[in-house]
C-alpha cells in the first residue's frame, strides 16, 4: 500500500511531537515534510526542539535529522505532500489564512485548532458520532475552488470527555448539562518544568474554554442540510473549565436531566453498545471500546485510565441519580491523545477509508 506524503504544521509545538510518535509507524501516511515558524527553517528537526522537547518518549529517530521548513511557503509544499495536520500557535485570522492556502493548493488540511471550527462547510468531527458531516466537504470545495483541498478540523479536547457518553442518550431527549472540566497542564503546551507555579495550584479559568464547551457539541450533534451544518438548539449547556496540577487527561463532572428520563441501566447498556465508523472499519487508531464504565466509585482515575486503548479510549464513571438533574456521572479522556493529535489521526484515517484522500 502506498503511503499519502504527509506534513506536520507546528511540528516542534506539544501536539506536533504526539503526531510524530503516533505517525512513526502508521499504515496510511508516511511523515516527509515537517514544517514550523520561519525561526526554525533550516535547522534539523532534534535542533529545533532542542530543550522543548515535551514528551516521555524520545524523539522518533526517524525524524531527528529532518531539516525543519517554513510553514508559510506554501508554494514550496504544494506538489510535496498529500495532506498535513495543522496545530500552530497563531491569531485565529492567520491560522485561517493559513489552513485555506494549503487547501487551495490541493493539500488536505485536517486541523487541530480552533480558528475553522464554526464555519458551517468545514466538519468538525469526532468519528465515532458525526461522520455523516464529512458531506459538507464538497461545498467546502466548491468556496475554495478546489478539486481534492479541504479542511476537517477537530472539536476542542475538553467536550470529548462527555460529548461521546451524551451523544448514545440523545434518544432520551437531555435538556440540561451542566459540566465542569478539570483540565491537564499539557492543554495549554505546557510541562510542569515550564510553568512550576501550577504544582500544588488550581487556576479556575482557561480562555475561550467555557464557550467552545458549550458551543462545539451542538455543532456536533446538529445535521447537514443543502451542503451546511446546521447546530443543534438542544441541549442547554452551561460549563466551568479549571486548570489543575495534572500532566495529561481531561476530567469532567457531568450533571444531565433529560425529558424522557431512561434508567441507570439503559444508560449503561447503551454506552457499552455504542460504537461507530472507527470499529466498523477496524481503523488504525480506533479504540476497540469507544466508551469504557467503571463500576467502582473511584473511578475512572487519570493515573490509571487516560491511556485506556492507546489513549483514544473514553472512560466513564460514577452514574447516579442527582436530587436537580435526573444523573450525574464523571468522564474522562487522554486530552492531547483522543483530543489532539490522535483525534486528528482518526479523522484522517476515515477520511482515507471513505475515500476523501485518493
Amino acid at each position: 500500500m502506498k503511503k499519502l506524503r504527509t506534513g506536520i504544521i507546528g511540528a516542534t509545538g506539544m501536539v506536533g511531537q504526539r503526531f510524530l510518535t503516533i505517525l512513526q509507524n502508521h499504515p496510511y501516511f508516511e511523515v516527509t515534510e515537517l514544517m514550523a515558524s520561519s525561526r526554525c527553517a533550516g535547522l534539523t528537526y532534534e535542533k529545533a526542539v532542542e530543550g522543548r522537547w515535551k514528551l516521555d518518549e524520545r524523539i522518533p529517530e526517524k525524524y531527528q535529522t529532518m531539516i525543519v521548513g517554513d510553514a508559510s511557503n506554501v508554494d514550496y509544499y504544494k506538489d510535496r505532500v498529500d495532506i498535513v495536520f495543522c496545530a500552530v500557535n497563531m491569531e485565529k485570522d492567520k491560522i485561517v489564512e493559513l489552513e485555506e492556502n494549503y487547501a487551495r493548493h490541493e493539500i488536505v488540511v485536517v486541523s487541530n485548532n480552533s480558528a475553522n471550527r464554526y464555519k458551517d462547510d468545514v466538519p468538525m468531527v469526532i468519528p465515532e458520532i458525526n461522520p455523516d458531516h464529512l458531506s459538507v466537504i464538497d461545498e467546502q470545495k466548491k468556496r475554495l475552488g478546489t478539486k481534492r483541498g479541504f479542511i476537517a478540523v477537530k472539536p476542542n479536547c475538553s467536550i470529548q470527555t462527555f460529548v461521546p457518553m451524551i451523544t448514545p442518550l440523545l434518544k432520551f431527549n437531555p435538556t440540561e448539562i451542566l459540566v465542569t472540566t478539570y483540565q491537564a497542564i499539557s492543554g495549554a503546551g505546557k510541562t510542569f518544568k515550564e510553568w512550576p507555579e501550577m504544582v500544588g495550584n488550581v487556576i479556575p479559568f482557561i480562555s475561550g474554554e467555557e464557550e467552545k464547551t458549550e458551543k462545539e457539541p451542538l455543532k456536533i450533534w446538529g445535521s447537514v442540510k443543502d451542503g451546511k451544518i446546521v447546530p443543534a438548539v438542544y441541549p442547554n449547556i452551561t460549563s466551568q473549565c479549571v486548570r489543575i496540577p495534572v500532566s495529561d487527561g481531561h476530567t469532567a463532572a457531568v450533571f444531565v436531566k433529560f425529558e424522557n428520563k431512561p434508567s441507570k441501566e439503559e444508560i449503561i447498556k447503551e454506552w457499552k453498545d455504542y460504537k461507530g465508523l472507527p470499529q466498523t472499519l477496524l481503523l488504525p487508531s480506533a479504540p476497540k471500546q469507544f466508551i469504557t464504565y467503571f463500576e467502582e466509585d473511584n473511578r475512572p482515575q487519570v493515573s490509571l485510565d487516560k491511556d485506556l486503548y492507546n489513549g483514544m479510549g473514553i472512560s466513564a464513571g460514577r452514574l447516579r441519580e442527582d436530587r436537580i438533574f435526573d444523573y450525574k456521572f464523571i468522564g474522562l479522556a487522554h486530552n492531547t491523545l483522543r483530543g489532539a493529535a490522535g483525534g486528528a489521526v482518526l479523522i484522517a484515517e476515515l477520511l482515507y477509508k471513505k475515500g476523501y484522500l485518493s
